[in-house]
């Protein structure tokens, strides 16, 4: 499509449109002259999707190496494409947001928007209170300073150590890096939250549910997203388990600070 419009092949309204052009219902949309009926995002149904990444999968839709991708056990689409809100490096796990709206995904992916994502780290190493006081207060990167907003102690044994931290960012592997930057080595690293939607204590790796409007509406104010009417699941059958799952997010059991 954006091929189409840079190539002029795009008109609304009698002019050519350009990319970032916005259109509303009864506007006159043609593709080489001719007309096309178009459906507005206001009155389409967004859905969000909560996948559990297990270790090993890769955030593309395809991969050349043939490793299985996030994309390959969320429920398939016919009209619209799920949409990534951001991702976990191959070695990691946890909570993969997905939805259908990309100015949704947008929105919660800026960083303007200040969404908190909160991860379970273990650590293998000799943390000090120095070293601690150091991710929160800032740390050089290649790409920038970062730094953690939070940092709870979640216990373990030894040299291997459970954290839960939290920052408003999605750098490529940023949690790590910041970690080994003090020398420390992240041996496991679970995403437990992304904005006000947490990992269902019940959900295993490579299962997903989708969120209900209350809990879509919940994301969408947090960054700004416009509010619709048309908000919810789906009617399709669920497997159980994701039944069993439902309930528990519908009565807010979720993960919090506990140890893997």
């Amino acid at each position: 499509m954006e091929e189409w419009i840079e190539a002029g092949r795009v008109s609304v309204n009698g002019s050519v449109a350009k990319l970032g052009d916005r259109i509303s219902d009864g506007d006159d949309l043609r593709v080489d002259g001719r007309l096309i009926p178009f459906e507005t995002e206001e009155d389409s149904i967004r859905r969000v999707v909560l996948y559990y990444k297990p270790e090993g999968e890769v955030c593309t839709r395809t991969d050349p190496q043939g490793r299985p991708t996030v994309f390959d056990q969320l429920p398939k689409l016919k009209e619209q494409r799920w949409v990534a809100i951001g991702r976990l490096d191959i070695n990691s796990q946890g909570l993969i947001l997905f939805t259908t709206d990309g100015d949704l995904a947008n929105r919660l992916m800026h960083p303007s928007s200040q969404i908190e994502r909160e991860y379970a780290v273990r650590v293998h190493g000799q943390v000090t209170p120095e070293i601690l006081e150091t991710l929160k207060t800032g740390v050089m990167l290649m790409d920038g300073e970062a730094h953690f907003d939070e940092i709870v102690d979640a216990g373990g044994e030894g040299t291997n150590h459970w954290y839960h931290v939290i920052l408003r960012e999605g750098r490529k592997r940023e949690v790590r890096r910041m970690w080994e930057s003090q020398g420390v080595q992240v041996s496991r690293l679970i995403r437990v939250r992304y904005g006000s939607i947490q990992l269902p204590r019940n959900l295993k790796a490579g299962r997903y549910i989708e969120l209900e409007k209350e809990m879509i509406d919940q994301l969408a104010e947090s960054c700004g997203a416009e509010l619709r009417k048309r908000t919810g699941l789906y009617g399709r059958a669920k497997a159980r388990s994701e039944r069993a799952v439902d309930k528990e997010v519908k009565r807010g059991g979720f993960l919090r600070r506990r140890r893997y």
